[in-house]
């Protein structure tokens, strides 16, 4: 039997967001491999695939002195540990837990982005110097060639995985039902532009549906700039708007998307971050609204799957969403011939055999 991954996810409570996803496509991936899942003590997720053991284990406030505990244990195991949502204190903490030189293929580190300055890169040419066995993973070569330039030599480009919550099993052709945002409600995800849209929707007193997931952070926090956007938007009066606050399954996340085109007027600093929502809505057929300049943009152009807005003013946004609806069918085919390609590209399975090998 293969040994058994030990996955470290302590901020991991439910299946809001793309932790889960991320998680559970790994997971759909691992072909019966023992898999340990170490969440947060409050967590309230299932898996269906037998071998997947949720360790309830981490509480918030302390999480950091756990995972300098789970560490140690974890690194006197002949199994593997993967850190799927990376950061530098994960960095740092195995560092201290190990005392020595880490094994080879033991510990994988899956880093989404990374905001470098001088005395990170510093840190991580010391940290590659005693530590040459880690195996930094990340989804695109901006993030790695980070990695690579401090001189770890394990350091990999590897596909973010596309959510298995979406099976790409219809004919693509939908009807126009409405638009969405959708994922956690935050200022670097557009909130508040997608807040104004909606109010100058309701000032012309249009009549296009709207479902906007306004769920908080993985903490069920809001930041202060976010609480307004959320007063905001409870406050209007426009019908044709229908708010999800509350956690939603994998089925009623994935039914969220039937039909609609998808706003992401994200800000710079996804200027090279894999968005799980673009994957999500192109996988579901869903055109995307977009700013410029963003991994979001470039998939838009590669495939015409939606259009590109130079400003996040609400009349420029409604511009185009118009530009969509008129030409739904269109848009809808090509955002689910792009959900096939990315499927292949973005498959789980390449994860997963890098951390299992």
């Amino acid at each position: 039997m293969s040994d058994t991954i030990h996955i470290v996810e302590p901020t991991l409570v439910n299946q809001t967001g793309h932790c889960y996803s991320f998680i559970s496509s790994f997971c759909c991936s691992s072909k019966g491999a023992p898999l340990h899942l170490w969440v947060n003590s409050a967590a309230d997720i299932e898996f269906a695939e037998a071998n997947v053991q949720v360790k309830k284990h981490f509480h918030s406030k302390i999480r950091r002195f756990q995972s300098y505990g789970l560490y140690r244990r974890l690194l006197k195991t002949s199994g593997k540990i993967f850190i799927p949502t990376a950061g530098f204190t994960d960095l740092a903490l195995i560092q201290w837990a190990a005392g020595s030189k880490v094994q080879s293929r033991k510990v994988y580190f899956y880093f989404h982005w990374i905001n470098s300055s001088d005395k990170k890169l510093a840190y991580l040419a010391r940290l590659a110097r005693k530590q040459p066995n880690l195996v930094i993973l990340g989804p695109t070569h901006s993030v790695i060639d980070v990695f690579k330039g401090a001189g770890f030599v394990n350091a990999f480009v590897v596909p973010y995985p596309i959510s298995g919550q979406f099976h790409n099993d219809s004919s693509g052709c939908n009807e126009f039902a409405g638009l969405l945002y959708a994922g956690a409600a935050r200022q670097d995800k557009g909130i508040s532009h997608v807040v104004d849209l909606v109010e100058h929707m309701s000032r012309l007193k249009l009549k296009i549906p709207f479902r906007l997931q306004n769920s908080s952070d993985h903490r069920g926090k809001y930041d202060a700039a976010t609480r307004k956007d959320m007063s905001r938007i409870e406050a209007l009066k426009y019908p044709y708007l229908k708010l999800f606050p509350e956690t939603l399954n994998a089925e009623e996340y994935a039914n969220l998307y039937a039909g609609t085109i998808c706003i992401q007027l994200y800000n710079e600093d996804f200027a090279d971050r894999i968005s799980g929502v673009t994957l999500d809505a192109l996988t579901a057929g869903s055109p995307i609204v977009t700013t410029p300049g963003t991994w979001i943009t470039r998939m838009v152009q590669r495939f015409n799957a939606g259009r590109i807005v130079e400003s996040t003013e609400p009349e420029k946004v409604l511009s185009a969403i118009e530009e969509i609806i008129a030409n739904y069918r269109l848009y809808n085919e090509n955002a689910y011939r792009a959900g096939l390609v990315l499927r292949q590209e973005n498959s789980a399975d390449v994860l997963y055999k890098t951390v299992a090998a």
